[in-house]
Parts: C-alpha cells; sequence; structure tokens
C-alpha cells in the first residue's frame, strides 16, 4: 500500500512540474514552440488566401508540374539541396519564378554554384551572440535593428558576386547597445533568367518567438514584401526540422500533459493486476500473426522502375543522400564540408580503415561530378557502401 501512494506521488510530481522551454529549430507550421512558424502560416494563409499553397513533396518532384509557377518559400534551420534537386530550382527560377530560402546554413552546392561564402559573427566583447537585424533599403529604415533577444548564431555572407547580386540587409551581435557596430550582409536577392533568387540567413525572424516579440513582425513583414508580388506562395513542408514522423494513434494522447499522465496511470494498474493476478491464473495467449512487411517489394518495384529507365545516376544520388544521413544519425557526424579530419572521424567511429573510408568518399565525389554513370559502377557503390555499414554495425 505505502509502494502505491508513493508511486502515485512521484507520478503526480512529475504531471504537475512546470515544462521546460523547448528552444528546437522546428520551423514546422503546427508548432507553438518558440521556433516554430504557425504564426507566420496563419498569417500568409489571411493574406494570400487561395494563391497561399503548401506542400508536403520534395521540390524537385513539385517543379515537375509545369503549371507551378510564383514563389516558393523555404523555412528552416538547415536547407540541403542535391544537385539533381538544384537544378531543377534553378530551371525554374530561370523561366521567371522566385525562390526565398532562409536558413542559419545552406548546403555547399547551392553556396558553389552562386558563388557565395557564408560564415558566422563572434564576438570577442562579450559570451554568446543575441542577433541584431535590419534591412538596408532606406524606406524600411528605423531608429534602431531588430533584437533576437535570444543567444543564436548570427550568420552572414562572407564573400558574395557583387556583380550579380544585391544586398538587402545586414545583421550583428549584440555587444553593449541596441546597435550594429560592424554590419554584416545576411540578406541577398540575386537575378536569375527571368526570375529572382533570395538568399536569407537568420530563419529565426519568421518564428514565432520574435513576430510576437514587440514590434518586430514589422521587420517580418519587411523582408516578406520582396516577394508579395500577388503570384502563387509555395509554402515548403518537406524541408523542416520539426517535419512530423509520427504516424502512431497514441501521439494526440501524448501530446497533452494530462491525457499522457492519465494513460501512464492506466499502464501502471494493468501492470499490478498482472503481477497480482497472474500469480493465481494462467490463461493461455493467443498467437497473433504479424502483419507483414511490405517495404522490401515495394522498394525493390521502385528501384525495378528506375532500373528499367537506365537512370542509374539518380538512383546513385538516393544511394548517396541515404548514405549521408546515415553518416549524420549512426555516426553522429555532419558530412556536408569533407576533409581529412572529417574523414578520420568517420573512419574511428565506423570500425573501418581510413583507407577504405577515404576510397569510398573520392568514389562517392567521382560519381557526383558526373554527369552519367555506368551499372557496374552503380553496383560498386551499393556494395561499397553496404560493406562500409556491415563493418560499422559489427556485421563482418
Amino acid at each position: 500500500m505505502v509502494f502505491l501512494l508513493l508511486l502515485g506521488a512521484l507520478v503526480y510530481m512529475e504531471a504537475t512540474k512546470p515544462q521546460p522551454i523547448n528552444w528546437f529549430p522546428s520551423y514546422h507550421k503546427e508548432d507553438k514552440i518558440p521556433l516554430g512558424t504557425l504564426v507566420i502560416n496563419k498569417l500568409l494563409h489571411e493574406i494570400f488566401q487561395k494563391k497561399f499553397i503548401e506542400v508536403d513533396a520534395p521540390p524537385f518532384e513539385v517543379l515537375k508540374n509545369n503549371e507551378v509557377s510564383g514563389t516558393y518559400l523555404f523555412i528552416n534551420d538547415e536547407i540541403g539541396f542535391d544537385e539533381v534537386e538544384l537544378d531543377s530550382i534553378l530551371n525554374w527560377v530561370h523561366k521567371g519564378n522566385n525562390i526565398f530560402i532562409s536558413a542559419n546554413y545552406l548546403g555547399d552546392k547551392l553556396l558553389d554554384t552562386l558563388k557565395v561564402k557564408t560564415s558566422t559573427v563572434v564576438n570577442v566583447e562579450k559570451i554568446g551572440t543575441e542577433p541584431l537585424v535590419k534591412l538596408v533599403n532606406k524606406k524600411f529604415a528605423t531608429p534602431q535593428p531588430f533584437h533576437i533577444k535570444k543567444d543564436l548564431p548570427v550568420r552572414y555572407f562572407s564573400e558574395i558576386d557583387t556583380l550579380r547580386q544585391t544586398v538587402l540587409g545586414v545583421s550583428g551581435g549584440l555587444i553593449d547597445s541596441i546597435k550594429i557596430k560592424k554590419p554584416r550582409k545576411n540578406f541577398l536577392k540575386m537575378t536569375h533568367g527571368k526570375g529572382q533568387l533570395f538568399l536569407h540567413l537568420q530563419p529565426e525572424v519568421f518564428s514565432n518567438f520574435f513576430i510576437l516579440s514587440n514590434k518586430n513582425a514589422q521587420h517580418t513583414a519587411q523582408v516578406l514584401s520582396y516577394i508579395n508580388n500577388n503570384n502563387n506562395l509555395y509554402w515548403d513542408n518537406y524541408y523542416k526540422s520539426g517535419k512530423r514522423l509520427d504516424v502512431s494513434p497514441l501521439r494526440v494522447l501524448l501530446k497533452n500533459k494530462y491525457f499522457k499522465w492519465a494513460y501512464y496511470f492506466v499502464l501502471i494498474g494493468v501492470l499490478l493486476f498482472i503481477i497480482f493476478e497472474g500469480k493465481r491464473k494462467q490463461r493461455s495467449i493467443p498467437i497473433v500473426k504479424p502483419l507483414q512487411n511490405k517495404t522490401y517489394e515495394y522498394t525493390r518495384t521502385i528501384a525495378g522502375i528506375y532500373l528499367e529507365k537506365k537512370e542509374y545516376k539518380l538512383i546513385a544520388e538516393k544511394q548517396i543522400k541515404l548514405f549521408m544521413e546515415y553518416i549524420r544519425t549512426r555516426l553522429q557526424l555532419n558530412p556536408q564540408t569533407m576533409d581529412k579530419v572529417l574523414l578520420n572521424k568517420i573512419a574511428e567511429r565506423s570500425g573501418n580503415s581510413f583507407k577504405t573510408t577515404e576510397a569510398l568518399f573520392n568514389f562517392i565525389e567521382q560519381i557526383q561530378r558526373e554527369n552519367t554513370i555506368s551499372k557496374a559502377n552503380l553496383q560498386k557503390l551499393y556494395h561499397d557502401i553496404n560493406d562500409f555499414k556491415k563493418k560499422t554495425d559489427g556485421k563482418s
């Protein structure tokens, strides 16, 4: 009895203690957390109405439709297009459409293609950086820059193509006053064919936290005024760190603190019932056959279609993308910028030799440079990646 009372008290204390603020950079349209985009998503819905279109598929698939035209809006902490996807996006812009990308970190392929480089502000006068942002256009002039009151990275463009690119905004880190002492370029516009491409390095200005603080919504509106041209606005839901992957019906219960602990109480009650009743009664447990997993057959069918069309390069790109995701999640390393130091870390954490690791990544780089590849090279890539993973997972 005492045990049950203590257990109940513990559960009650856990259920009633205040929840810490979640600063995860989700940028998901349904998230109410500080770095979610629930507010801006609703505002854009109201402003653009039927011309506001949300897309959940990858841009490569969306832009295959020739009827898609207007402005494509990407907001996330990190945006990394692969080569095929980037070509598709730039071709779409060249036809007279616009792309707006706001992210702290942009993929190397995008930066190299546009001939720009990025860096992070480091304040030697103060520990931490609270970003200050403002636009350079005189009609958007304000007495002071807008302040993001949170220790966040301040990203900027360290190198740009001044002949083709126009600076629209600057940023800096708060030191001792609300003033940007050394403005750094953080918002660019460039013309590509008949369209325009906008790059913005402080996605926090689109977050719930920023828009609902003081009069910061004014700055967000000014930034978006560059793409408010009465055309369709496509809101990207694919490149989102907080993208929903959970399909379990329990997510409705577990999202609510009170439902969650009520559910836990039920589980604890059932467990105690089984412990005490199971000593007296033993019942046969019927065998329930698990549902058959059709993932393998589905994957084989899709792969067969690509092989029939001899799209070996496209298959290789997908394999490489999955392998880079494996490196991020399994080895906890970011393969965005590859050098010998990172290769050595990958080799150590995976259990592979440095020579084997270097050979694999050199082969991957070779495939990425070529426009087409042979079936033999595709098979070699598959086997090399498979052997690498087996060594990592201790299967060889």
